[in-house]
């Protein structure tokens, strides 16, 4: 039988703990933050003898992951079994803020990735580290694996003029880095400057997908019910930029895309017929619960992959939105703002990290024409990245 992978979490409870015995810790953490039998990082601190648990830190969606769109805030509250209070960091303040840390000596991070740059878990970490680093607290990060592997990196990296809080740094849409190799990247390449630690990863292998690594999969956020949904969303996020559907409001997200005004047997057809690798599209139709075209009928595709390994999320996410513009002619429109309370630009280019990308969808250009375009900054971010890997 295969050994099974064990996260920072556990390493960490059975014996990495000891080195901060006495001190007063936080813990950024939600439902996802489990060990490999379901016991939950808070618990796991707070029956441990060398670790003081003083405050637990919630990222979007609340650290019960109770919140469903972007937009909804959350606030803090108290942690009654624990006796301690919860901080939102998607709320008010979205980083930690000096009364936050004012009575703790370390701030552990256990999120769940899901291996695509436009999840805000890795910025809310970002940000804490920012916070730690101007108070000298030690910054210390549970590795967890990527679920969608470690090795394929895809997209245009993100440009200084489009940073927000689904993206601060030059980091491509899929980076194939865990969330320890991520805090070391950008702790080092981009000046943050915290004090940092990672406890690694013991057993993982860069090529494992999540259901090789023997761990169980918790839904991260609410619109991410499985590892099929993670494959697909580094490149089907795009689709939020659009007044498409994304599947939201179906057991589905971001799997689906369609919209009132598109055929589905036409997007199906037109689709399929770019003979993507790794991929086919079915037609669907669907009726969301909640979210966009709430409860009227959509047409458009499922997203199937194929085979993982050819499989290019992010060109896939392109070829959908460019069937839906052709298809849906003049009802077709992008999202307009705000979107991640960023007022001033389109919702699609802050998720792309650039105008380019649209630019050349509303011109035509093609799917190969594109990639060429951003293939040396991916070649950039691609050496620096070879720098931090820790497997």
């Amino acid at each position: 039988m295969k050994r099974r992978c064990r996260t920072g979490l556990e390493r960490l409870v059975e014996g990495e703990a000891r080195q901060y015995k006495g001190l007063r810790v936080g813990l950024i953490a939600n439902p996802a933050s489990v060990d490999a039998e379901l016991r939950h990082a808070s618990e796991m601190f707070a029956s441990c003898p060398d670790l003081r648990l003083a405050a637990l830190f919630g990222p979007q969606h609340g650290a019960k992951a109770d919140r469903q769109d972007n937009m909804i805030e959350s606030p803090d509250e108290f942690e009654p079994r624990l006796h301690i209070p919860v901080y939102s960091l998607y709320g008010e303040h979205r980083e930690p803020t000096a009364a936050m840390l004012r009575d703790l000596d370390v701030l552990f991070c256990d999120l769940t990735d899901v291996g695509t740059r436009a999840y805000t878990f890795v910025w809310t970490m970002a940000l804490a580290m920012r916070a730690c680093a101007r108070r000298r607290n030690r910054f210390v990060v549970l590795d967890r694996p990527n679920p969608i592997g470690g090795v394929q990196v895809e997209g245009n990296v993100l440009e200084p003029a489009f940073e927000s809080f689904i993206g601060m740094y030059p980091i491509p849409m899929r980076h194939a880095l865990t969330m320890g190799e991520l805090a070391t990247l950008m702790n080092e390449e981009y000046g943050i400057g915290a004090d940092l630690e990672v406890v690694e990863l013991e057993g993982w292998q860069r090529e494992q997908w999540m259901e090789q690594t023997g761990l169980p999969w918790v839904m991260p956020s609410p619109n991410m019910p499985s590892v099929e949904t993670a494959a697909v969303y580094p490149g089907m996020v795009l689709v939020e930029g659009t007044n498409l559907s994304e599947g939201r409001g179906t057991t589905r997200p971001f799997e689906l895309a369609g919209a009132p005004f598109l055929d589905g047997r036409e997007m199906e057809q037109t689709l399929n017929a770019l003979c993507l690798e790794g991929v086919r599209f079915r037609e669907a139709w669907f009726r969301p619960a909640f979210d966009k075209w709430q409860e009227e009928l959509c047409g458009g595709v499922q997203v199937h992959v194929t085979d993982r390994l050819r499989f290019k999320p992010y060109r896939t996410g392109l070829a959908v939105v460019r069937a839906a513009m052709a298809l849906g002619g003049e009802s077709f429109a992008w999202r307009q703002p705000p979107f991640e309370y960023e007022n001033d630009k389109l919702p699609v280019d802050i998720l792309a990290g650039t105008d380019a990308v649209r630019r050349g969808l509303e011109r035509g250009a093609k799917l190969e024409e594109m990639e060429a375009a951003w293939a040396a900054g991916l070649g950039e971010f691609q050496r620096l990245r070879s720098k931090h890997l820790r497997y």
